[in-house]
């Protein structure tokens, strides 16, 4: 039986689930939130490169999830997966750190480092976000609709918590202070590389307090098969008798 908050039928593991969040989306925020003057002032590309670059790693992130579900679904169920891609989430953000670091190299690494951490970052972002949301309801048992509810609400105010704090935060960590006698762009990503590392060790933390769901399978897969079966049969069946 889960661990309860004092008085409430809340598990006490939802804490850890919506601490995590705030961190994780603090630190995806503060880094994007710099990243257009990263690419302009720092790599020195123009505007369109700039534009395309981020509207690519935007995009990314917006498909990555895809494969975050399938591998929690299909193959290591939501507590690994969320553990494992925030392992390569920190990567990438430890990357995309040491890549603002003027003393790091020359322009073309800071450039392959950058690149790197920002794929790392997409996949580890993307790949923890249909997982995370998802993982908190399960720790709700059945009869608790209610608090499950507005456990939702608690962690999607999180979400945007995170996201506020983080784009206030972190232009004024550029901007405000200087580091190497230029904006300090290391310190603008190494505060949300901070922040995931916290994300990651607070979800640890609470590992002992979780109710885990096995992996059962996923629906787009089960559809892509079906829909895979069909025409197969569809396909012999008209060779069989052309008439049909």
């Amino acid at each position: 039986m889960s661990k309860k908050l004092c008085g409430t039928n809340y598990p006490l593991s939802i804490c850890f689930v919506v601490v995590n969040e705030f961190c994780e989306r603090f630190s995806y925020y503060g880094m994007k939130a710099v990243l257009t003057l990263y690419f302009l002032n720092y790599l020195e590309w123009d505007k369109d490169l700039s534009t395309a670059v981020y509207h690519a790693f935007s995009g990314l992130c917006y498909f990555t999830p895809i494969l975050g579900a399938l591998i929690a679904d299909s193959w290591l169920g939501k507590f690994k997966t969320i553990i494992y891609l925030s392992f390569v989430y920190v990567i990438g953000h430890v990357v995309k750190s040491v890549g603002a670091i003027p003393t790091v190299g020359n322009k073309d690494s800071h450039i392959a480092l950058s690149m790197v951490g920002l794929i790392l970052i997409a996949f580890g972002t993307g790949g923890i976000k249909p997982c995370v949301a998802a993982f908190g309801g399960d720790q709700f048992d059945e009869e608790h609709m209610k608090e499950r509810q507005k456990f939702f609400s608690i962690f999607y105010m999180s979400i945007n918590a995170g996201s506020l704090l983080s784009t206030l935060i972190t232009p004024i960590l550029r901007g405000d202070v200087k580091c190497f006698g230029h904006d300090c762009y290391a310190l603008a990503f190494g505060v949300p590389a901070a922040l995931m590392m916290v994300a990651l060790a607070v979800f640890i933390a609470g590992s002992s307090l979780y109710k885990r769901s096995p992996p059962q399978g996923n629906i787009l897969l089960q559809v892509c098969n079906c829909i895979g079966f069909a025409i197969k049969n569809r396909w012999k069946s008209s060779k069989s008798d052309p008439k049909r």
